[in-house]
């Protein structure tokens, strides 16, 4: 695992390595750069960070004064770009997760989206858009008929899915929800003969040090910048 953890290039950089793979149906490519649909990720991504070709397709792309999301080990954008916000984090790979099925999971569709959004906004695990949905399977938890807890699948690199969206109704944590929906995605995953991997911000170590109980090992230092594309293009 650890040659896994060491050799696999397509984490580092997977939201390219997704949107020209299994996530294809949902990019918008120009040149050296993707993105997500709106309505599905706000996440763009650059074929090399340092190129300034890159930023230039993906500028074009995004079109004039448009906020991006974006991650990687290094990132600087050239002058026309205006930072809205940086935070690091850490990317860490299940190298000894054990996903376990849970009885009380339930998948969660399109029926469930408005308390899904609801739930997002109040716990802020991260971005997640009206038809973040699609990108894979989600499953959530509910109390008196309420849904208190979810998480589910994000990017799609090669051999991989990446859990996101872990987040519990403030009222109902300390139960160890987070930690049981961790499992049961990861469960789905394994059982596709991919490995889950996540990200988090390096701030929220309580959520880094459950995921490395839970068999996360930690494999890079991650970016994630918002940025606003040059107000104009061209020259």
């Amino acid at each position: 695992m650890t040659e896994l953890l060491e050799n696999d290039r397509v984490l580092d950089n997977p939201v390219w390595s997704a949107l020209t793979g299994a996530h294809a149906r949902f990019a918008e490519v120009h040149g050296r750069a993707a993105r997500y649909r709106a309505e599905v990720s706000q996440f763009a991504t650059l074929t090399d960070a340092g190129d300034p070709r890159a930023w230039a397709d993906l500028a074009e792309l995004a079109g004039p004064g448009t906020e991006v999301l974006i991650s990687a080990r290094e990132l600087t954008p050239p002058p026309g770009w205006t930072t809205q916000g940086v935070v690091a984090g850490v990317q860490l790979v299940g190298a000894e997760l054990a996903g376990v099925e849970d009885e009380e999971a339930v998948v969660l569709g399109d029926a469930d989206l408005p308390e899904m959004l609801d739930l997002v906004q109040r716990t802020r695990p991260g971005p997640f858009r009206p038809r973040t949905i699609d990108l894979g399977t989600y499953l959530g938890i509910r109390r008196g008929g309420a849904l208190v807890a979810m998480a589910g699948e994000r990017l799609h690199p090669p051999g991989y899915t990446e859990i996101s969206a872990v987040c519990t109704d403030p009222a109902f944590r300390g139960q160890g929800l987070a930690a049981r929906l961790t499992k049961a995605v990861a469960h789905g995953i394994q059982a596709r003969g991919e490995t889950p991997f996540l990200h988090a911000a390096a701030s929220n170590t309580n959520a880094i040090r459950l995921y490395e109980k839970l068999g996360f090992v930690r494999r890079s230092e991650r970016m994630f910048a918002a940025f606003q594309t040059p107000p104009h293009t061209g020259g």
